[in-house]
């Protein structure tokens, strides 16, 4: 239930996680409206920079950054061929820099915590008859189910290859479907002993 973090000690792991969800939003509109390659390529090498900072282990940083290569390099030539080069690098590069950023982001903040910091944010939003602890389990389940998404597809790859099924779309496809309909029945049901729902 911790999503993808990573336990340490680095300076970033010490960091509250209301500014560092701060930091991230910030980082994700600049990369958004800057225009240049440069400044953007800046970015992405800072975000790198951050993970040796928050040292993340090497296979995680490479199992992340060569997905996330194989997705822009897709994007890059979609790009290119339906507007032009410098779109295809604008765009690869915005969302190398704002996934690298939010998978860093994953990496260095307990579920709980970040629970905690929307909850406290969304604190005023009560007197609109808003629930923040909503709120809160919103961010958790949405963090907590992209970690378990992305294990369920990581496990059903490696089935597939066992099998020597793994050029098959249908042999990785039906399994995942089938494993995350389970797994939103399993939270569902957690949800509803949890009494989530019973109150208007």
């Amino acid at each position: 239930m911790n999503g993808g973090y990573q336990p340490g000690s680095s300076p970033l792991h010490r960091a509250p996680a209301g500014p560092k969800l701060c930091a991230l939003l910030v980082l994700a509109t600049a990369v958004f409206l800057l225009g240049s390659p440069w400044w953007l390529g800046g970015i992405c090498v800072a975000v790198v920079a951050g993970y040796g900072l928050a040292r993340v282990p090497f296979r995680r940083c490479l199992r992340m950054f060569r997905a996330l290569l194989l997705f822009a390099l897709v994007v890059f030539a979609v790009q290119w061929w339906l507007v032009s080069l410098d779109a295809a690098w604008l765009v690869s590069l915005r969302l190398v820099a704002a996934l690298a950023a939010a998978n860093l982001f994953t990496a260095v903040t307990r579920v709980g915590d970040l629970v905690a910091a929307i909850e406290r944010a969304a604190g005023p939003l009560r007197r609109f008859g808003l629930r923040p602890e909503r709120i809160g389990l919103l961010a958790g389940l949405t963090v907590q189910a992209v970690a378990a998404l992305s294990t369920i597809a990581a496990q059903v790859r490696e089935a597939a290859k066992a099998r020597g099924a793994e050029h098959s779309p249908i042999a990785v496809a039906v399994p995942f479907l089938v494993r995350t309909i389970r797994h939103a029945d399993e939270l569902g049901e957690a949800l509803a002993a949890r009494g989530e729902g019973d109150t208007p």
